[in-house]
């Protein structure tokens, strides 16, 4: 720190935590002024440190020029609102978790600070501890082997809330590390949870995120357990390590082994676990360090606001999951990804970049969606479909097991697929679905059926209405009840009408020219 011009931070909220905050900043000797609203705090913190400027006045803080930044530690849901005054006022902010209550509030916070330059930081505490960094570091060099699980449990009997539920008030931190560790994004969030003291106020909830390197992890908090438990678990192809934040040594490493008798059996082999030294130090205040030198070098923070962003991602879609019952809830990989919250899609589900889902629809499990399709309202998918890139597919339309859509498939509104020849309702045939396969570029019209174990060919054209119960060629028109075919349609779907005495056709709006040869049509030119 640099003693000839100290940074001067105004300390926002001096309760439960954020006199926590305020002993370390005083021991850094940055302290410029602090504030709460209620005055029997304040007067419980001049005992204290009477050196301090106090008010109770949130706006002398930020509108203070000597106050080159603020640290928050105040309810959740004054977050939003104090971060966005101060980055106006032209101060660098510390925020404890989470940074705000919704997504939309807090991109637009890591925003507002990006445009005017201001250092975001989230109080993320646990990266900041000596035993995460030193876990971290076992990680990366491959003590652990490769990773396959890690469980964090935060429990405790005590100090209840009733402005924020246990997974809004415990599991920012574990989320945090969890990230951190994995070094990526959840692609799908499950949770449950359940209210005992205030209705609609969760004070036990389990929530499992699920990573694209197929490892999984689960996070159970709960006020309302009869003893404090802090642990974090690693569990490695090599060793397992535990992070044990309530005893004296924080991090073991028990260096199990797994062998397998006679190629079949797996037989564990447990060995002694030892403990594994940390550097000392209080994490906050290493994390009030890491904050002060941010904004002396003006350098990013470990835990700046787009951290923060992806921890509320999490907590948002966990907080979905437990409203729908457990149902797990897919997290956007990519930039431009949408689902509407009316929706539904449930565990191990893959959705591609720029795809839309709209109202009132469900994506059951093990279903895949390419990228840049367009699912319109009530519409169904799944189990175990996929679809390709680039699909529309129109309201109220079922696609079901056994069916599966190319690339650049159009499925008009209210379009029907099968996935049983002879159903009854009172006899179990899931082991007769027949598949369907629809290819590139078929366009499928309004309220057509097709009955399944058939395929569509590729850029071929069914009816409105139609019925389709056999196959039907590559780029053939087909139309009736049951379908039939009347012509062909061109790659950009208008009909081929003259013909030349060769069987070759041009397409009059594109240019293609194509040939008809034993009842197959193949392309000869490309058209502009």
């Amino acid at each position: 720190m640099k003693k000839d011009n100290p940074i001067k931070i105004g300390v926002i909220g001096l309760g439960h935590w954020g006199k926590n905050i305020l002993r370390n900043l005083v021991h850094l000797n940055c302290v410029g002024a602090a504030c709460d609203s209620n005055p029997e705090i304040i007067k419980e913190r001049r005992k204290e440190f009477p050196q301090i400027n106090y008010t109770q006045s949130f706006e002398a803080i930020i509108r203070n020029p000597e106050i080159q930044a603020v640290a928050i530690a105040t309810p959740s849901a004054t977050h939003h609102q104090l971060v966005k005054a101060a980055i106006i006022a032209d101060k660098d902010v510390f925020v404890e978790k989470p940074l705000a209550l919704n997504f939309p509030d807090g991109k637009e916070l890591v925003e507002l600070a990006k445009e005017r330059k201001k250092i975001l930081m989230v109080g993320h505490i646990l990266q900041y501890h000596p035993a995460v960094r030193k876990l971290k570091e076992l990680i990366e060099k491959g003590e652990l082997g490769k990773i396959q699980y890690i469980y964090s449990n935060r429990l405790n009997i005590g100090r209840l809330r009733v402005e924020e539920n246990i997974l809004w008030s415990f599991a920012p931190h574990d989320i945090s590390v969890i990230l951190m560790l994995i070094g990526d994004q959840p692609i799908a969030v499950s949770g449950v949870g359940a209210a005992y003291l205030n209705e609609g106020i969760y004070d036990v909830t389990l929530t499992t995120l699920e990573f694209k390197n197929k490892v999984k992890a689960h996070i159970f908090v709960s006020w309302l357990h009869p003893f404090k438990e802090q642990k974090l678990v690693i569990v490695g192809s090599k060793a397992m390590a535990v992070f044990d934040d309530l005893t004296k040594e924080k991090l073991f490493v028990y260096p199990h082994r797994i062998e397998w008798e006679k190629g079949k059996i797996p037989v564990a082999h447990k060995a002694e676990y030892y403990c594994v030294p940390i550097e000392e130090g209080e994490p906050l205040q290493e994390e009030m360090r890491h904050f002060i030198q941010c904004i002396q070098e003006r350098k990013s923070p470990i835990t700046d606001g787009e951290e923060g962003l992806a921890v509320l991602k999490v907590l948002e879609e966990a907080e979905k999951a437990i409203h729908h019952r457990g149902l797990s809830v897919v997290i956007p990989g990519e930039p431009g990804y949408f689902i509407h919250p009316s929706s539904v899609v449930d565990e191990d589900v893959v959705i591609g970049a720029g795809t839309k889902i709209w109202h009132f629809s469900h994506i059951l499990k093990n279903t895949q969606i390419g990228r840049n399709c367009i699912i319109g309202q009530n519409v169904m998918i799944g189990p175990d479909v996929k679809i390709g890139d680039r699909c529309k597919i129109q309201n109220n339309v079922s696609i079901y097991k056994g069916v599966t859509l190319e690339e650049e498939v159009f499925c008009g509104p209210s379009c029907v697929f099968t996935n049983v020849y002879n159903p009854r309702a009172f006899i179990e045939r899931k082991d007769e679905f027949l598949p369907t396969i629809v290819k590139k570029g078929a366009t499928i019209g309004a309220n057509a059926t097709i009955v399944c174990g058939v395929t569509i060919g590729r850029y071929s054209m069914v009816g409105a209405g139609a019925v389709v119960k056999s196959d039907v060629p590559d780029y053939a028109v087909v139309v009736g009840v049951p379908a039939r075919q009347v012509g062909w349609a061109c790659q950009c779907g208008v009909s081929l009408k003259k013909w030349t005495k060769d069987n070759q056709a041009l397409c009059a709006d594109c240019g293609r020219r194509y040939q008809l040869k034993d009842n197959k049509l193949q392309i000869l030119e490309e058209g502009l």
